[in-house]
This record gives structure tokens, sequence and C-alpha cells, in this order.
């Protein structure tokens, strides 16, 4: 079982991502789940959300204590949440950066993925909203989902010119997004 976490805030979509994720995986015979945890139900709060993937059926119903991806809308968060937290050995981060990032930060990292998903998000969609940009960093990094699996789930969450403008979303985090020591697991 793989095991997701991703990091936002309220009005950046990391809970409809991690849906789409799930939507993703089933659609290629694997089966998903996703869940958030709120704290403050506002904009602009902090919120967690989790994925889960695996080849059978997944019976784990907890919080995602030991991802083996970290999926981080808002860079800002590292310096008031313990992103790292639980991070796996062979661990991968997915940021939204408008740099590259240059060094690991945690010692169980194996790569680093950034993309400047807040101004794909602009230039898109006309809105910060960076969750399907960072989806299409996710599947570039991990090679764990086909990106027409991720395409094709954006279906399910939107439709006439927001799922155009998702799927670019989606397609620009794929082809724009650097990593780090990028090595697949």
């Amino acid at each position: 079982m793989k095991e997701i976490r991703l990091h936002g805030r309220g009005g950046q979509g990391v809970v409809v991502a991690a849906r789409i994720l799930a939507s993703a995986f089933v659609r290629e015979g694997k089966y998903g789940m996703a869940f958030p945890k709120f704290g403050f139900e506002r904009r602009g709060a902090p919120v967690v959300a989790f994925a889960r993937f695996d080849e059978k059926p997944i019976r784990e119903k907890t919080q995602v204590y030991e991802p083996d991806c970290l999926i981080v809308a808002d860079p800002r968060l590292i310096r008031s949440v313990d992103i790292f937290e639980g991070i796996r050995p062979d661990g991968i981060l997915v940021m939204n950066a408008v740099e590259p990032v240059r060094e690991r930060w945690h010692e169980n990292l194996v790569a680093v993925v950034t993309v400047d998903a807040t101004d794909i998000g602009l230039k898109e969609i006309g809105t910060p909203i960076t969750n399907t940009c960072m989806l299409g960093a996710f599947v570039r990094a991990t090679g764990w989902l086909e990106l027409d699996s991720l395409l094709s789930s954006l279906g399910e969450y939107f439709d006439g010119s927001l799922l155009e403008k998702n799927k670019k979303c989606v397609q620009r985090g794929y082809e724009e997004s650097t990593a780090l020591g990028l090595r697949r697991s």
C-alpha cells in the first residue's frame, strides 16, 4: 500500500485533489481511498488530506501517519507545520514553489519535485488554486499513476470550461515540474 499526505490551506483544493487521486487509482483497477482532516474550517486555515492506494482492498481507516509521498500546496506551511513527520525512507516530496529546490530537506527523501503551481493556476484558471497542477507533478514524480487516468478522473469533479482549464493545469504540472534526485520507487 502507498500512502499520500497532502498539505495546504483552505481554498487550495487539497481535499478535492485527494479525491481525484483516489478516483484515478480506481480507474486503473486499483483500490483507492481519500479523506480530509480539518481544524478550523475556513479559507486560509491549514488543511490536511490523505489518500491511499493498493492492489488489494484497503482496510486501514486511520490518518496517514507514515506517508510515502507528501504533496505541499502552500510552501509557507514548511515553517509552521512539521510536514515531514513520519515520512518513510524513500519518500517523495511534491511541492508548490517558485524556484526549484536545491536540497533534500529531510534524510528520508529520495526526490524533491517542485512546480510553480500558483502561477499556473493564475494563468490557466484565473485563481491561485493549485490542486490539479500539483497532481500532474505527482504523476511525474512517482510514476504510480498514468497521466491519462488522472486526466480522465477530472470529469468526475469538473465540467465545461473548468474541466478543460484543469486538464491544462494537470498537463502543465506534469511537464513543468523539476526534480532533485528523482528516482522511481
